[in-house]
Parts: C-alpha cells; sequence; structure tokens
C-alpha cells in the first residue's frame, strides 16, 4: 500500500505543489527499493507502470 500511496501522491497535484510526474514517483520508489520498500512490491510496481503502461486518470 505504502509503494501505491506514494506513486499517487508524487504524480498527481496537491493544492501546495504541483505534481512531480510519474517518472519523478518511479524513480523515487527506485532508489528506496529494499530500504522502505519491499522489493517484490517496487518490482510489481515498476513493471505494471513501465511494461503495461500503467498510468492514473
Amino acid at each position: 500500500m505504502a509503494v501505491a500511496d506514494v506513486v499517487e501522491a508524487m504524480n498527481n497535484h496537491r493544492p501546495y505543489r504541483p505534481g512531480l510526474g510519474m517518472n519523478a514517483a518511479l524513480k523515487e520508489i527506485e532508489i528506496h527499493r529494499g530500504k522502505w520498500f519491499d522489493t517484490a512490491v517496487v518490482d510489481a510496481c515498476l513493471a505494471l507502470c513501465r511494461e503495461k503502461g500503467f498510468s492514473f486518470k
């Protein structure tokens, strides 16, 4: 759940800052893969977004 929350939060606009985009969000979870986030969950999220083309509408 934490990985999805980080990606969604970074990708989308917030009242206090513009959305940072999907690439920035994926880079952030990649940097913290195995430290803050479970490696299998990060790998699944990266595959879903990069290989399957998932995006937030």
